[in-house]
């Protein structure tokens, strides 16, 4: 049966209403997939300028029925296309007959000129019941599509594709006893035609390389006549050079091919000249790769025995022993003109001051006395030590040190110092290394240390802090040659060179040529539960995995990450396509805890970590992009960077953040140098234009009222076997760990915290006039809790959906511990869900730790749905700590703090240190600022903004 026009797979409700509104006409309908429930359908209807969704529903015998309004009796049905039928005629519970059919979209072409959706094949509509006389042959599609999964030759499976549709002929002439497969080897010889030239690309290789192993002889000896004679008229139908001269090969090969061809595979597949030829360069290859290990290892150990020669016993060099961290120093100005000398020792835990010329004794500061370190933002070199005395207020000291990489590296060692020496058993605080680099397909050089140690152009590690171990590396790769095992060994060779630590594996996960590979510091494995990983492909019809991504995620302790490396679709004018290659991965990637299944990719983790080649291109003519190469006008650059532009337009990316970019493109380098840019490639359809772009990236989410700080964001500038550079990012993130509280459950009278709500006010960019209810999730809840019905509701502004509820319709939430140091620490996720169709129209979190207290605080932030912006949400909180539990600790990376002026440190900190206020999405920094701060039109609504 034919696709129906009306079916649009797993589109998303935004997408749905927006199909809808471009159709205009009441009756206006289509269906997608249910989001909430699996196998069930939403039919969406357009009446009145307003979308109505209706739930397709199956029950346990597998019919079909549309949940309707009440008193309409629910009809059921066998197949979708007959209910979709049964409902285009009125009187039915829906608003409107389904009068228009809203079809699917063309897709676009991919790069390649391939269907960017598919292969040019319709879209079977579910339900639809199989004629007897195409279910064999629908019977192999399903068997190459399952091979499509795990195949990356898609061409050949588009030929073969071909062949099942169009040519079953051969199955009725095998049914008359006719075993030549005619139509097969037609489609063979279609679908292997670009394979003569790398054929005969790789035997001249093979064989000149045999030939240099070739035992000499004499111009006279047999050998050397057997190869001059004359050809036989008997051998021409293997001499490749009688019908094409550039496919010639040496005779005494050729002839070999005529010999070891399976005599079973000619009788079948011999009809096709061309497909026979291939066949017999194909054994040709077989017999040389056999017989080359042999030719090389007897030359080679004849060259030993002739020369007497000894094989030197290869001596593998001891791997360093872990040693301890050096004291590093720093030389910084004290006051106008003073000199003076930090040294910091990590082991022993002290920090000592010697001025220059001063005469005067070193002053040792014990890091246990080091009360605060502050980092002024409006001096980046300047940081000031505030520091404790016996019997005396704390006392003040400001350092400016050469440059701000040389502060960075002296916070970080001090920070260093100050994890080593703490008393905790968990850690609070951990460094995480993230790499990404399109390999090119080659491989790698024997040292990835530049990489590895964040060492190269742009924010990078000071030489100092460089070969500090991470506790995480997250290394991701794009066109990766090197099969699985070989990949991960080599990396933990190369850390354990440089680190001398023998890293663990915590996943590997592949989809062909992308990997992505995290490794652990050894004492941190055990702190590492809830591993999974993930894979999609989002090349040429969503079924092939050379453009995709791969994802790892796991929990640290109590803090939860994710890892995604993607390689999205290549081409400069290929913006549209990359952000639904975005879309489809925050989809369709199954990662974090399953219970979030309904909720966002980018809301699931603690810190979610995003890398790989994004292909996003600059929309500069390539000679102006040059030019400013050369100056380093980076900022220039940045302003027409497509990831960009597409950030700051809420595309994809929403509220990620990224380090400030200040390296040259990474692609397109010519391979072997690093000083020119390769911008023309030659292609089938013609020459292609490659400006060079920062296709490499790594960008960052977190939850609010989180502790992440980048480090250092960079790429290498010696590493030059790919036409990309490798791009580095270091991180130190907060993490928390199991809480202990203090008073024993059952231990006394149980006191409960609470979070209450004065009020949550949402609007949903929709067209439609659904009820709505919100869910809460939290690791803090033993449950998900669920709120009344939306008590208010306004649509007087087209395009958008406005909706309320009182105290009285949201629930008062009750933490299962009740300790103000465990509750700084936890978040809230909200969905927004429709009362009929029970689908979430947007998601979102809040942190408790800035609405703890005795009075409201009020809460505003976007909604999110499939890597879109659907909404915003604001409203007012409260959360109740009882007395007694309101204790708390200052954390090891809230002892480091910024300041834009030079202002003393409070003399006392807040119960719970609450955060700056963060703005309402993060924008690239190298971009100015907007000129008005609504970013969302759905403030226009709050706000009164004209």
């Amino acid at each position: 049966m034919a696709a129906a026009r009306w079916y649009h797979r797993d589109i998303s409700q935004v997408v749905a209403e927006e199909l809808l509104a471009k159709a205009g006409r009441d009756g206006s309908f289509l269906v997608r997939d249910s989001e909430s429930v699996k196998g069930a359908y939403a039919l969406c209807l357009l009446f009145q300028r307003h979308v109505y969704t209706y739930r397709i529903l199956p029950d346990e015998e597998g019919l079909l029925s549309v949940q309707t309004i009440q008193g309409i009796q629910a009809k059921c049905f066998r197949t979708l296309p007959e209910l979709i039928g049964a409902y285009q005629r009125p009187n039915n519970g829906l608003v409107t007959p389904l009068l228009h059919a809203v079809p699917r979209p063309r897709p676009e072409e991919d790069s390649d000129g391939e269907d960017a959706r598919g292969w040019g094949h319709t879209v079977p509509c579910p339900g639809a019941a199989p004629s007897s006389r195409t279910h064999i042959p629908q019977q192999l599609h399903q068997r190459l599509q399952e091979q499509v999964h795990s195949s990356p030759a898609s061409d050949f499976m588009g030929f073969m594709a071909e062949y099942l549709t169009h040519h079953v002929q051969d199955l009725e002439a095998l049914g008359h006893g006719h075993p030549q497969l005619r139509h097969l080897s037609t489609a063979l010889a279609t679908a292997c035609r670009a394979l003569h030239s790398e054929m005969d690309f790789t035997l001249a290789g093979l064989e000149t390389l045999a030939r240099v192993f070739d035992p000499p002889v004499s111009p006279r000896s047999p050998a050397r006549e057997q190869v001059s004679a004359p050809t036989a008229p008997g051998d021409l139908h293997v001499l490749w050079s009688s019908s094409s001269p550039q496919r010639g090969i040496h005779h005494s090969t050729a002839t070999v091919c005529s010999k070891i061809i399976h005599p079973p595979l000619q009788g079948f597949l011999s009809s096709d000249p061309d497909l026979e030829l291939l066949l017999n360069k194909i054994s040709t290859v077989n017999h040389l790769l056999s017989s080359l290990e042999k030719k090389v290892l007897k030359s080679l150990q004849e060259t030993v025995t002739r020369h007497n020669l000894a094989l030197p016993s290869v001596a593998v060099a001891p791997l360093p022993a872990a040693r301890p961290l050096a004291m590093q120093n720093f030389e910084v100005k004290v006051g106008k003109s003073q000199r003076a000398a930090l040294t910091v020792d990590v082991e022993s835990g002290t920090v000592t001051v010697t001025k220059r010329g001063s005469g005067s004794p070193e002053e040792v500061i014990p890091q246990d006395k080091i009360l605060q370190l502050i980092k002024y933002q409006s001096v980046q070199s300047k940081v000031r030590l505030v520091c404790a005395r016996e019997n005396q207020k704390s006392l003040s000291r400001d350092f400016i040190f050469p440059n701000a990489r040389k502060r960075e590296a002296f916070c970080q060692l001090l920070q260093l110092m100050k994890i080593q020496h703490s008393n905790l058993d968990e850690p609070e605080i951990i460094s995480v290394y993230v790499g990404t680099w399109n390999m090119g397909s080659t491989p790698p050089p024997r040292s990835l240390a530049s990489w590895l140690t964040s060492r190269g152009l742009g924010h990078t590690q000071d030489e100092t802090t460089a070969c500090i171990p991470h506790d995480l590396y997250v290394i991701g790769t794009q066109e990766n040659s090197l099969g699985d095992r070989e990949w991960v060994e080599f990396l933990r060779a190369s850390l354990k060179t440089l680190m001398a630590i023998d890293y663990r594996v915590v996943a590997l996960q592949c989809l062909w040529s992308i990997k992505i590979v995290v490794l652990v510091k050894p004492e941190h494995q055990r702190r590492i539960s809830h591993v999974h990983t993930s894979s999609v492909k989002t090349g040429i019809a969503n079924t092939l995995g050379n453009k995709g991504a791969v994802g790892v995620s796991f929990l640290f302790n109590g803090t939860s990450f994710g890892f995604v490396n993607c390689h999205l679709a290549s081409g400069s004018e290929k913006t549209h396509r990359r952000n639904q290659n975005y879309s489809d991965i925050v989809h369709s990637l199954a990662l974090g805890d399953k219970r979030l299944g309904g909720f966002d990719l980018t809301l699931r983790f603690t810190h979610l970590f995003w890398l790989g080649d994004l292909n996003y291109r600059l929309d500069m003519d390539v000679q102006d992009i040059l030019t400013h190469i050369v100056k380093k006008e980076f900022q220039a650059l940045l302003a027409v960077d497509q990831l960009s532009l597409e950030r700051e337009k809420n595309k994809v990316f929403l509220r990620f953040s990224e380090g400030d970019i200040s390296f040259p493109p990474t692609y397109r380098y010519e391979r072997g140098t690093r000083d020119t840019y390769v911008w023309q490639k030659s292609k089938p359809t013609g020459m292609r234009i490659n400006v060079p772009s920062w296709c490499d990236r790594v960008l960052w989410k977190s939850h609010p009222e989180t502790h992440v700080v980048c480090n250092s964001y960079g790429c290498t500038d010696d590493i030059v076997t790919s036409d990309h550079s490798p791009v580095f990012a270091t991180f130190e993130v907060g993490v928390t760990s199991q809480f202990v509280p203090k008073e024993a459950p059952g231990s006394g009278p149980e006191a409960l915290a609470c979070i209450e709500w004065e009020s949550i006010e949402v609007i949903l960019k929709t067209t439609s006039r659904s009820k709505c209810y919100i869910e809460f999730h939290s690791y803090c809840l033993e449950e998900v809790q669920r709120s009344g019905e939306n008590t208010f509701q306004s649509c007087d502004i087209p395009g958008f959906l406005k909706l309320g509820w009182s105290s009285k319709h949201l629930p008062v939430l009750n933490p299962i511990l009740p300790d103000l140091e465990y509750l700084g620490d936890q978040h809230l996720l909200l969905s927004i869900k429709g009362v009929e169709s029970c689908e979430s129209y947007g998601e979102c979190c809040l942190a408790l730790r800035s609405a703890i207290g005795t009075t409201a605080q009020q809460f505003e932030t976007f909604l999110f749905h499939r890597g879109e912006e659907t909404g915003s949400v604001r409203g007012w909180m409260r959360v109740r700590v009882p007395r007694g539990r309101s204790g708390t600790r200052e954390r090891l990376y809230e002892w480091i703090s910024f300041e834009e002026e030079d202002a003393e440190p409070a003399a006392e900190p807040p119960a719970c240190p609450k955060p700056a206020p963060q703005r309402l999405r993060s924008r690239p920094r190298s971009l100015p600022e907007p000129a008005t701060g609504y970013t969302n039109p759905a403030y226009f609504i709050f706000e009164g903004v004209p």
